[in-house]
């Protein structure tokens, strides 16, 4: 089974990929850990990419390609792999199609609103101490701004702000978003409603794939 897992930031995709990993015995593929390997492996494509990055410059097509293409090359991807992350944009989704032997089975969308993700991403509170998490409404603190393990005052990370979320959604829609057009004219779209509970999203997900 050949996934390619779409969906906003901070639409639960990580969660969702583990536990598609699990029951479907196939990898989970990100483009984040594939760099990271690449750079710590010292490969040839991780120095590239590690040049880019250091900086502050986005990983050219052409190399994220490449790093995509030798990573499902791997005997592990052999029966299938999700894809998260990959593709970004229709030129990437051309691309995965041109050197796959076979096409992508399905496109899982993971669908949330908007205002949805501005309240769960800029709602995240986290202590700089012990690491502990919390959210204002969805798991607040005991004492309000003060963390239930340490004690310690907690902050909002600078990606969790209104304004950085904002400028992710902003990429997302512009750039990822075309994808969904992309797969729904391949007829491969399923989409999901990412605002439920993640169990019952988790069902939703697997009632799609047992049909595709």
């Amino acid at each position: 089974m050949k996934i390619v897992l779409l969906g906003p930031p901070g639409a639960g995709k990580g969660t969702q990929a583990k536990q598609i990993s699990n029951d479907y015995n196939i990898p989970h593929i990100s483009t984040g850990d594939m760099f990271r390997k690449n750079i710590s492996e010292k490969t040839e494509l991780g120095i590239k990419a590690k040049g880019y990055m250091d900086k502050g410059l986005l990983v050219p097509d052409e190399l994220t390609i490449d790093i995509v293409k030798d990573r499902l090359s791997n005997e592990d991807c052999k029966n299938g792999f999700l894809l998260d992350g990959f593709p970004r944009t229709v030129k990437q989704a051309e691309a995965l199609d041109s050197f796959l032997t076979e096409p992508i089975d399905t496109a899982l969308l993971i669908e949330v609103p908007r205002d949805n993700i501005l309240e769960r991403m800029t709602g995240r509170r986290v202590c700089p101490k012990c690491g502990a998490s919390y959210h204002i409404k969805f798991n607040p603190s005991k004492i309000e701004m003060k963390c239930d393990v340490c004690g310690s005052e907690l902050i909002q990370r600078k990606d969790d702000s209104v304004e950085t979320v904002a400028e992710r959604l902003d990429v997302y829609y512009k750039q990822t978003e075309p994808l969904v057009e992309y797969y729904k004219s391949k007829n491969v779209l399923c989409t999901v409603d990412g605002t439920k509970d993640i169990n019952i999203v988790f069902e939703d997900i697997k009632d799609v794939l047992g049909r595709n």
